[in-house]
């Protein structure tokens, strides 16, 4: 409940800050306080004009890409920050993962940190990361990364792994897993002497 109330505190924020920032432009484009201490480079429209001379914008609506140019930008722009909007407003991905168990839940951070904690656990292991991403559909998108001790055959390691994901798989019986596994060694890094 805690993540829903910041989510909204942050899109009021968000919307307030983009209301006055846009507020300040319009007030700004009008005339506002910046009217006399511009540079002298400056473009200025003249009062009931638009900032490009009236000359410059009859020959540009004269050019024939200049209106479907014109449109097109304004439609692009539009659907992007539609879709961008409309991202905004859905909620994301489940906070909790229902479990088998009724009325039993887990959060994707916890099942990582134990999937992490079990893989660190499996002989020639030196250390693990495990992430855990929901998806629509009840899936699981799991990242396994394990860096091995030196000397340590992948075909040794792998076997136990399967096995913490099989019961990790089991313990989230109504999810699918969809996992890889990474393995790596660690770098061996030379001390360098100048």
């Amino acid at each position: 409940m805690m993540g829903r109330a910041r989510t909204t505190a942050n899109r009021t924020v968000l919307a307030v800050a983009g209301l006055a920032l846009l507020l300040a432009g319009a007030w700004l484009m009008a005339g506002g306080p910046l009217q006399g201490r511009l540079p002298s480079w400056w473009p200025t429209a003249g009062t009931g004009t638009v900032l490009p001379d009236r000359t410059r914008l009859a020959r540009l609506r004269a050019e024939s890409w200049w209106t479907p140019t014109v449109l097109a930008a304004t439609i692009a722009l539009t659907a992007l920050l539609a879709y961008w909007s409309l991202t905004q407003l859905r909620t994301g991905p489940t906070r909790h993962l229902a479990l088998p168990s009724p009325g039993s839940t887990v959060r994707p951070q916890a099942l990582a940190q134990a999937l992490t904690t079990r893989a660190a656990t499996v002989p020639g292991v030196a250390r693990a990361r495990a992430r855990v991403l929901p998806r629509r559909r009840r899936r699981l998108d799991v990242g396994l990364r394990v860096w091995l001790h030196p000397g340590t055959p992948p075909d040794s390691v792998l076997p136990p792994l399967h096995a913490v994901i099989a019961e990790a798989e089991r313990a989230t019986a109504p999810y699918t897993s969809y996992t890889r596994i990474r393995l790596s060694t660690p770098s061996h890094r030379r001390s360098r002497v100048r």
